[in-house]
């Protein structure tokens, strides 16, 4: 079973779509998800508190930060904008595919889990999941 999640996003940041899955994810087997993009990615996290979410967007940006940031003045791939090369990266260190299993018609996250595109570009875009249960 396959489908594709167009997830919509406004800027950098996290954007749950736990509730998509769980919609979409039935019966019993492994989940894996898998987002088209080189400058997204993927995370299970805490949905309980928001501060978490602010708080990982905030440590990453301030980790890659944009190429207009004299530190990132040796990179080179600068003409897609000054958030593109760093979302390159961040995609680079961060999961791009998730695996989670699905028992009795549930994914098998703990209490406080959720499923996240994490953006890491400025513009709006949206984003595609692609969703394999087998």
């Amino acid at each position: 079973m396959q489908t594709i999640f167009p997830i919509q996003t406004n800027g950098p940041g996290l954007y749950e779509f736990t509730d998509q899955v769980k919609g979409w994810a039935q019966g019993e087997g492994v989940l894996n998800l898998f987002i088209q993009h080189t400058s997204a990615s993927l995370l299970i996290q805490e949905n309980a508190d928001p501060e978490v979410q602010i708080d990982l967007a905030e440590f990453f940006h301030r980790l890659v930060p944009p190429t207009s940031d004299p530190s990132m003045a040796y990179l080179t791939h600068t003409y897609e904008g000054p958030d593109d090369m760093p979302g390159h990266i961040k995609a680079a260190m961060l999961p791009v595919s998730l695996s989670i299993p699905v028992i009795n018609g549930e994914p098998a996250l703990g209490t406080w889990q959720g499923i996240y595109v994490f953006e890491h570009r400025e513009a709006p875009h949206t984003r595609k999941v692609v969703a394999h249960l087998g």
